[in-house]
């Protein structure tokens, strides 16, 4: 069996793996329950994977120009919708190109997109959903079987492309989401979504590193020996209420809503605060790879240098190392409470059931997924607007006060997300034995 794994989430090298540690904590579970449910699989991908995860997870990299390449990619990806609708009427290949070749070899297509299967596609590259779904399309005329898993889909207000995504998504064998708001958005635009699962994300099921590999990395030691409360505290560009996501430099005034909410906390609850990136980032090649810290550790440390400033904050410091994506989640594991704007960082926390504050996005394009993940985990009572005046701080000290009872029910609970992230690939058996 061949299994072709493409779709938005085909990336330069480097990015799934490297950068945003949130990407690392699907991609590496995603791979491996496919290969749990399919032993015998062959699987190759449009993904720009490193060789040491080609070797450990099984898996063939075919070049990413065959799904987006910057390069003639909407007059390409039309020529192959009327290549694979000419070949689905007729059963004759006049002319084929690389992506025909292997969507024609492959016994099963996934498409996975996370929450890029809409509008947001369009921030990576011109005309890049459009392009996406002439991919899919020609993968269901071509291919035996095609899924779209474990996404996001949305928005759509690009009203250019609404029809056609609706074409799309309704010829996909199986859609499985991974959180239960996307279905409503997809249902108010009008998808047909009689094929679509609501499940959980693959991340909750990422395992950390243990203990033992990070008790001597930078700063981690003295936190894991220190006997005092412990709240780990994560933002991100989207935080912001002012947009881009990658404005830089940032006035100072921009961090007025976390530093007061850190104050105000710091002087209620006697902890420790820890300041910490979820993102890495790496040397541009031909240089050669270094993991180093990726653009939300200057956002942390101009952060932790405005609270610094200020000086009404007790107890704030911020964890210096660069981390790979295994011991990050190690030493989220460790902390007694922690608050997220990244949604796989609060991911990492509450599937170690570490009660958990996620903050939502400040600005457009807005995400639907961070309400939707802790819809998944029963934490939508902790989730904060950074829009509204004091709600992080409102949240931090709720979660804070309910600590106990909400890591009681993350203990109960999770092992049922967990196991409704590994049902995106058990609806695969059925669909593929038929």
């Amino acid at each position: 069996m061949r299994i072709f794994i493409t779709g938005q989430c085909t990336l330069h090298w480097g990015r799934m793996e490297f950068g945003n540690i949130g990407n690392y904590y699907i991609i590496e579970p995603f791979v491996r329950l496919i290969h749990e449910t399919f032993p015998d699989a062959e699987l190759v991908t449009t993904f720009q994977m490193s060789d040491r995860f080609c070797r450990d997870e099984k898996i063939r990299v075919l070049p990413m120009d065959l799904y987006y390449g910057w390069d003639n990619d909407l007059e390409k990806a039309e020529k192959e919708l009327t290549i694979a609708k000419e070949l689905s009427r007729t059963g004759i290949f006049k002319e084929t190109t690389p992506y025909i070749k292997e969507v024609y070899k492959a016994d099963l297509v996934i498409d996975f997109s996370g929450d890029i299967w809409g509008d947001n596609a369009d921030f990576l590259g011109k005309d890049r959903f459009y392009v996406g779904l002439c991919k899919d399309r020609v993968a269901q005329l071509i291919a035996p079987k095609t899924v779209m898993l474990a996404g996001s889909p949305g928005p759509f207000d690009n009203n250019e492309n609404l029809e056609f995504a609706k074409e799309v998504y309704s010829n996909f064998d199986l859609v499985t989401n991974r959180e239960f708001i996307s279905i409503n958005l997809l249902n108010e635009y009008g998808f047909d979504t009689s094929k679509t699962y609501s499940l959980a994300c693959p991340a909750f099921r990422f395992e950390p590193a243990n203990t033992e590999e990070i008790i001597n990395l930078p700063q981690v030691s003295d936190m894991l020996n220190s006997n005092r409360p412990k709240i780990g505290f994560v933002i991100c560009g989207w935080n912001f209420k002012k947009g881009p996501f990658d404005r830089w430099p940032r006035e100072n005034s921009d961090y007025e809503i976390f530093v007061d909410a850190i104050e105000k906390f710091s002087n209620e609850v006697d902890a420790d605060i820890y300041l910490m990136s979820h993102s890495n980032g790496f040397p541009i090649p031909p240089e050669e790879f270094q993991l180093q810290h990726g653009r939300d550790y200057p956002v942390i440390k101009q952060l932790q240098r405005v609270i610094e400033e200020r000086g009404l904050a007790k107890n704030v410091y911020s964890l210096d190392g660069v981390y790979d994506a295994w011991q990050t989640k190690a030493i989220i594991g460790h902390f007694d409470m922690f608050v997220s704007g990244r949604v796989h960082a609060a991911v990492a926390a509450l599937s170690q059931s570490i009660p958990t504050v996620i903050i939502d996005y400040g600005h457009e394009p807005k995400a639907h997924k961070l309400k939707g993940f802790a819809e998944v985990a029963n934490a939508l009572d902790y989730v904060a607007n950074p829009d509204q005046t004091d709600d992080i701080f409102h949240k931090m000290n709720r979660c804070w006060n309910e600590r106990d009872v909400y890591r009681s029910n993350l203990f109960s609970h999770i092992p049922k997300v967990k196991e409704l992230a590994k049902q995106h690939f058990d609806l695969l058996k059925p669909l593929i034995s038929n």
